[in-house]
């Protein structure tokens, strides 16, 4: 019979924070795909783990992969981790994953530590609702692309940055998003730990004059209801009633139903918009 896929996740900071199923299945599996071996060394050997290790990262994802899933196909039992956190969240993980889906190995996840939604549970915003974007790209066309998206998003946001990086980012959430509420995590579970639940612009003027060091976690507010309300309006208003009715008429909307949909819209009555239609036509 072929063997297991384990994903397991492992601390973030505080060694303490691994699970004891993780720790039993990290000794018993024959073979640990580890992101970084130099790194999980230290890990394994805290816990006196002795269970062979392989490299598996982002520049040897799917040729690795492959070799990976020819072990399993063998009957062997393989465990992955990753640096610190969750496997596959943000990680080339998720491509070892899908393909031992596509290849019909069975794979199982041993919840754990994970960044994000750490950061999240302490941030002091919403949520319910939250969308997790990880590292923003470095490429500038696709980065603008992002943060675009990102301007009309109603869900919590999480990204994750590096220190050296982190004055740029801000600028950039600024430039494009306003200045929104936004927790700033630093050093999670480790000694010098800190939560700072600010504005946009005033962590920019605080990391402009003081030195960002540690992996910071960035949960930014999403745009509210109201305000996406509000600019709707201020849309509608500039256009004439004309080109309002042209908006719902090109999705295919009925000329009935695009008055009511028109005057909704603008705060007035279906006749209003009647009569205005009726006047531009005279």
């Amino acid at each position: 019979m072929a063997g297991t896929l384990y994903l397991c996740a492992t601390p973030i900071g505080n060694l303490e924070d691994i699970t004891y199923r993780v720790l039993r299945t990290l000794k018993e599996v024959d073979l640990i795909a580890a992101e970084d071996t130099r790194n999980s060394i230290r890990l394994l050997n805290h816990f006196e783990i002795k269970t062979p290790m392989t490299s598996y990262h982002e520049y040897n994802k799917i040729e690795k992969a492959y070799q990976l899933v020819e072990q399993l196909r063998a009957g062997k039992n393989i465990a992955l981790i990753t640096d610190a956190g969750t496997p596959a969240i943000s990680d080339p993980g998720e491509d070892l994953v899908r393909i031992c889906h596509e290849e019909g190995i069975d794979v199982t996840s041993l919840p754990g530590p994970a960044a994000c939604i750490t950061a999240l549970t302490v941030s002091g915003l919403p949520t319910r609702r939250f969308a997790f974007e990880a590292f923003l790209p470095r490429e500038k066309k696709e980065r603008t692309h992002v943060l675009r998206q990102l301007k009309d998003e109603t869900r919590t946001v999480i990204i994750y940055e590096a220190p050296h990086h982190l004055v740029k980012t801000l600028e950039d959430l600024y430039e494009t998003l306003g200045d929104r509420k936004i927790s700033i995590c630093r050093e999670l579970t480790k000694r010098y730990e800190e939560t700072t639940l600010t504005t946009i612009k005033e962590s920019l003027l605080y990391y402009k004059s003081t030195e960002p060091r540690g992996e910071y976690v960035l949960i930014v507010d999403g745009k509210t209801f109201e305000e996406i309300e509000k600019e709707d309006q201020k849309r509608w208003e500039s256009m004439s009633v004309e080109e309002h009715m042209a908006v719902y008429e090109g999705r295919g909307i009925d000329r009935k139903e695009a008055m009511k949909l028109v005057a909704k819209d603008r705060g007035i009555s279906k006749r209003d918009v009647y009569q205005a239609l009726l006047k531009k036509e005279e």
